[in-house]
């Protein structure tokens, strides 16, 4: 098989790349990825001269481009990743969200259409869900209730896909993932930055009370899933993925500190941000039942490997900090740090 992977240099793209080359040695990997501030080329150095993973640098919204690599290369399917995905940044300017996540999505769309491919893989959010309160869980018919402009976008994107199926009869499966964390995530998320901030000796900012409460998914897991939503999903079908390890931001905020010997001192609470939903939770059921899916790695496995991975790679999240990151987190966090 032949797959076009958007957003392949990403946090979960670049992982989902090495994990398809890794497990699906047979198949050729076409990354297309625009290389904005969170895409990086370094994150598959390992892969440079592997003929079998074919980089790309471009945008989701050139349709002629789309057309060229889906003709150039045989592409039989389409894994969806490419998107704008920082709810902070969404708060900031919305614009680039629609464009990128919306009108990117359907530029995909198209493609796929006229060019009749085999499946479309459509990698969405649970935070299309809204917000839970204390109990019970997202299902795959929870109604879509988004409360960021980043989640309004990526709901938009999931209907207009699922619309292809009912009006096209393309074969599309959407995805929607409760938080990842692992190796090569942009340090502007709340695992990767509080690892960097602690061991930096920086304070840690916490939204609110930090009692917002997140299920968290290991990306290779998360790949896994992925890999066999495409292979075995039902055509129109939807699948929630979820680690099954709910927490609270502020409890994994001191695991941190504790992993990494620095003292609870460092932990700075911040003025929450607008619309900040309370609580997610993922019924992964379905996933499970139908395409025999179950997530490897424990929250505590996860989480050990990934502060590990962090302190075994400081330069790469160094490099990455002294950039665009810093200006971003400068301007968002500096003043209230103050306070």
């Amino acid at each position: 098989m032949n797959v076009l992977v958007t957003g392949g240099c990403g946090f979960i793209g670049s992982n989902l790349v090495k994990y398809l080359r890794k497990h699906r040695p047979a198949w050729t990997v076409v990354n297309l990825d625009k290389l904005t501030y969170a895409g990086n080329l370094e994150n598959l150095t390992e892969l440079e001269k592997d003929p079998k993973h074919v980089f790309v640098k471009g945008d989701i919204g050139n349709r002629e481009l789309i057309d060229h690599l889906i003709f150039q290369h045989k592409v039989d399917a389409i894994m969806h990743l490419a998107a704008e995905s920082h709810v902070d940044r969404s708060i900031l300017g919305p614009e680039a969200f629609i464009v990128a996540n919306v009108l990117g999505t359907n530029v995909l769309l198209e493609a796929a259409r006229h060019a009749k491919l085999s499946r479309f893989l459509m990698v969405s959010t649970d935070e299309v869900y809204g917000s839970l309160g204390p109990t019970g869980l997202f299902t795959e018919t929870t109604p879509l209730d988004p409360s960021s402009p980043y989640s309004a976008s990526k709901a938009s994107a999931d209907l207009i896909t699922l619309a292809y199926e009912h009006t096209f009869g393309l074969d599309v499966v959407v995805t929607r993932c409760s938080n990842n964390y692992g190796p090569y995530q942009f340090p502007e998320k709340l695992i990767p930055l509080m690892i960097a901030n602690a061991l930096a000796d920086k304070p840690l900012p916490v939204y609110g009370d930090g009692k917002n409460v997140r299920d968290w998914l290991q990306v290779e897991d998360h790949c896994a899933a992925l890999t066999l939503a495409l292979e075995k999903g039902q055509k129109g079908g939807v699948y929630n993925i979820g680690g099954n390890s709910e927490r609270e931001n502020i409890q994994i905020v001191k695991m941190i500190l504790a992993a990494v010997g620095k003292p609870e001192s460092l932990i700075k609470y911040v003025t929450d941000r607008p619309g900040h939903d309370k609580r997610y939770a993922i019924d992964a059921s379905k996933i499970k039942r139908e395409l025999g899916w179950t997530p490897a790695h424990t929250f505590e496995k996860g989480l050990a490997e990934t502060v590990k991975w962090y302190l075994d790679n400081r330069p790469w999240w160094e490099r990455v900090m002294s950039g665009a990151y810093k200006t971003y987190f400068d301007s968002q966090y500096a003043h209230r740090l103050q306070g």
